[in-house]
């Protein structure tokens, strides 16, 4: 408790927090001058524990993950430690080009951005990246409720066809089964615009929307999954091929919908927020 107050403020001098807790000053300088007992030490392990399971968890969402294990501790203490301790390291990415938008297929209008998500199945946020693997590159498709933040379908391959993106779709429809009026935001790349997706959506009720050219803004929420993706499983990887690619990304995705915990879903799970939502309907 002692050290957490220090850590909070670090403004007050010793006696002002020795009369804040009732403690005398000999009391604090034998509690902090303990050679044997480092009070960081459970703390750290506790951090360590929750990185090797959420690998890339910053200090925000460890301090939300301990206060779930009952382990209260203030946010600027778990920050310290972690920096002390070298918990804050991150791998640097390689980057390659997945949108081809140079084509003659029809554009859609950013209906998101007239849109107020209000419930699940309402809006469907679609996109692909590149993953890195031994000798090249295989690409992920995902597609994305906006209201949960869940990851409803997805799909991988060594191609950049618009066969990875319609296995994605695919397999959302068939998890979700959506009713007709949902809307399917992308960006303008070919594997979205090509007649063979497009068509899929309009025979499943789906209404088309798009970003704008060269504005990653339009399809935020996608954008920022793939980030999680990369900084928390991709890049920490090493995959010799397309199998072991897809099992990490199939586990982490697992791990995301129903365990990771979202800033934007008040630190709860996406799939624990989709939970809460249907209970309050019912």
């Amino acid at each position: 408790m002692m050290t957490d107050a220090r850590d909070a403020h670090p403004e007050f001098a010793v006696v002002r927090l020795c009369e804040g807790f009732s403690l005398s000053r000999s009391s604090f300088y034998g509690y902090t001058s303990d050679e044997n007992t480092d009070p960081d030490d459970e703390l750290a392990t506790e951090i360590e524990t929750i990185i090797e399971e959420f690998v890339g968890y910053g200090y925000r969402r460890i301090t939300r993950e301990l206060a779930r294990r009952k382990k209260k501790v203030n946010h600027k203490r778990v920050l310290r430690v972690m920096r002390e301790r070298g918990l804050t390291h991150r791998k640097k990415p390689r980057k390659t080009i997945t949108t081809d938008s140079g084509h003659a297929h029809q554009r859609y209008p950013n209906l998101l951005a007239v849109t107020h998500v209000l419930r699940p199945d309402q809006v469907w946020q679609a996109d692909l990246s590149y993953v890195l693997v031994t000798g090249g590159f295989v690409y992920v498709a995902c597609v994305l409720d906006s209201f949960t933040r869940e990851i409803v379908g997805w799909a991988l391959s060594e191609r950049l066809t618009a066969e990875v993106t319609l296995e994605a779709l695919d397999n959302a429809l068939i998890a979700r089964c959506p009713s007709p009026g949902l809307i399917h935001h992308s960006d303008q790349g070919v594997q979205y615009a090509c007649t063979a997706y497009t068509e899929v959506l309009k025979a499943a009720g789906i209404m088309s929307s798009m970003s704008r050219t060269g504005n990653p803004y339009d399809n935020a929420r996608m954008e920022s999954f793939f980030k999680t993706l990369k900084v928390e499983e991709v890049n920490l990887q090493e995959y010799a091929d397309l199998d072991e690619a897809r099992e990490g990304i199939g586990a982490f995705i697992t791990l995301y919908n129903e365990r990771r915990l979202h800033s934007s879903l008040g630190y709860v799970p996406p799939a624990e927020f989709a939970a809460q939502y249907h209970q309050a309907q019912m």
